[in-house]
């Protein structure tokens, strides 16, 4: 009994097949015109069928061969599946560590996603969006790796790559006056609600704005941090007061029912860093901060 056709034999019919051309599909498959001639006779004696009907002009498939196309093609289609996953369970497995981030990092943390997925072993950052006591939940029950949290920064955690984002507009909604406002100082807003956090920490940007707009009747208290700003527009837009944004924010977001006028209030800056449990500085992770401050470098 003939053993069956090989792989290789099967591949020299299936590409004759698709060409009609022995020529051709030795071209396309890099082999001599003769060994693509003797695989496909291996494989009529294997299969104990002419799979070609020849003439001195044309190749044509013959019933037996047009029948069994489909079943060659799908083998050959496994095959391939198969290979690819033997090289997918080859492969080193890719290292998951998950990000907490605070809204306004999400840019710069997406850039150290992309450099991490370039590198080789790879990688996997899982990016989670949470607000500061969510993220510093996240650290404490190990859901997270690390987190960008805005300062002040934790106490008993490692931080590093810090960075600071300036919040230089302020989001009014589009019919109040303000809206027309070549540009806002603090002095124009006494008759104005300004969203404010509860927790304004001494020496923070929070704090910063607050001393300058002269007395506690101005904040309207919408938390106790304010971790996303875009989430908060919708009450800006509302009436509920004006709301101070980083300029990301107001580069990035088109509403109908806000405007971002710039505010000249002085250097604010919100200042956010990584953070993570120093008993957790696997290799992985610091290969996590490294992309971090790489991205900060190169933004």
């Amino acid at each position: 009994m003939e053993p069956a056709p090989t792989l290789r034999e099967i591949g020299c019919f299936a590409r004759v097949a698709q060409t009609l051309s022995f020529s051709r599909a030795a071209t396309d498959l890099g082999l001599s015109q003769p060994a693509i001639s003797q695989a496909i006779g291996r494989a009529e004696r294997a299969l104990g069928v002419r799979l070609f009907e020849r003439t001195s002009r044309d190749v044509r498939l013959s019933p037996a061969g047009t029948a069994l196309l489909p079943y060659a093609e799908a083998l050959l289609e496994t095959a391939s599946a198969l290979r690819a996953e033997a090289a997918r369970q080859a492969a080193p497995p890719r290292t998951l560590i998950t990000l907490a981030y605070a809204p306004p990092a999400g840019p710069l943390v997406a850039q150290a996603a992309r450099r991490l997925a370039r590198r080789r072993p790879a990688v996997q950052l899982q990016l989670r969006p949470a607000g500061r006591r969510a993220a510093m939940a996240a650290l404490a029950a190990g859901e997270a790796s690390a987190a960008v949290v805005g300062a002040p920064f934790p106490t008993g955690y490692t931080t590093g790559a810090r960075f600071s984002v300036a919040v230089a507009h302020l989001a009014v909604p589009a019919g109040d006056p303000l809206a027309a406002a070549p540009a806002l100082r603090p002095a124009q807003l006494t008759s104005h609600k300004i969203l404010m956090p509860a927790h304004r920490p001494r020496g923070g940007m929070w704090a910063q704005l607050a001393a300058a707009l002269h007395g506690p009747h101005q904040h309207h208290i919408v938390g106790e941090e304010i971790d996303d700003f875009a989430a908060l527009l919708d009450q800006v837009a509302a009436g509920a007061g004006l709301l101070p944004v980083p300029h990301l924010v107001a580069s990035s977001i088109r509403r109908p029912d806000i405007g971002f006028v710039p505010l000249a209030a002085g250097r604010l800056r919100l200042t956010y860093g990584l953070a993570w449990p120093p008993d957790r500085a696997t290799p992985e992770l610091m290969t996590v901060v490294h992309a971090v401050q790489e991205s900060l470098w190169t933004r």
